[in-house]
């Protein structure tokens, strides 16, 4: 491991309902390595294993197999509130990853003291507050002017920029962003699309990014992935990934998956 990994997947593997009618093998042996400042966007088709990676790596079920390093430290045991001090993560719900009946203020205060001994005090010191309108300001949603209002007043592009800002407050070891913009208008999703590349590029933070749309994940991020049946199958960063065109990928997947179908008929005949 050099000294600038952040991440290291080794022959991970996952399965749910094991020995039954639909035991479903999501992920399989799947390896991957994360260096300091990648910003990788993530493709797949629906159950090639994109969420559960995720889960995976922030501890919501532990794997069957493999191993899970975030810089030394083994991950495989720990579960998902001891690893939070180490990721910050956006969901794809609007409603997840906020409390809607505490305010814009006391979101934050919670995400600002993650790590920290725990009180019975939820809300925000003057300090705080200051410092929360200047970030909020950043947004340049005219949030910073609704600090007492309750989350769930807010619009879902307003609540998962918020949640944006939580997740990286603290700037975390790694950002993990699960479709953070599927539930939102095409018009919002590309504003939330920016301010987390702002946010990204400003705290030089490291980010895997799960995406449906594939000019999404071409125009952002330095590295590209695609997941199919459990395994990464197309791993391109730099010039190879900025020079690609959503036909180019999809034939790039097609040819790789061809390759696969070859190689299994090989391997059971």
């Amino acid at each position: 491991m050099t000294p600038d990994t952040i991440l290291t997947l080794k022959g991970i593997s996952k399965t749910f309902y094991l020995g039954t009618p639909n035991q479903n093998n999501v992920l399989n042996n799947l390896n991957l390595t994360v260096k300091k400042g990648d910003f990788i966007t993530i493709i797949g088709g629906n159950g090639s294993g994109k969420s559960t990676l995720l889960n995976s790596i922030a501890g919501t079920f532990l794997i069957d197999k493999g191993s899970i390093k975030i810089k030394e430290k083994e991950m495989n045991k720990l579960k998902e509130e001891k690893r939070a001090s180490l990721i910050g993560r956006v969901f794809q719900d609007p409603l997840m990853g906020t409390a809607p009946r505490m305010t814009v203020s006391e979101n934050l205060s919670i995400a600002y003291r993650r790590g920290q001994k725990r009180t019975l005090k939820k809300g925000s010191t003057s300090n705080e507050r200051l410092y929360f309108k200047t970030l909020l300001k950043k947004l340049d949603l005219g949030l910073e002017k609704r600090l007492d209002s309750e989350m769930g007043l807010l619009s879902g592009g307003q609540r998962q920029a918020i949640a944006l800002l939580m997740a990286t407050m603290n700037q975390p070891e790694l950002l993990l962003l699960d479709e953070h913009t599927a539930a939102l208008d095409p018009k919002t999703a590309s504003v939330v699309l920016e301010l987390t590349r702002k946010r990204i590029e400003e705290e030089n933070l490291t980010a895997l990014m799960i995406t449906h749309n594939m000019q999404d994940a071409l125009n952002y991020g330095n590295r590209l992935i695609m997941l199919d049946k459990g395994q990464v199958i197309i791993d391109l960063s730099g010039e190879d990934k900025q020079d690609l065109t959503v036909a180019e990928v999809l034939g790039l997947f097609q040819k790789r998956t061809e390759n696969r179908l070859v190689s299994d008929e090989m391997l059971f005949n």
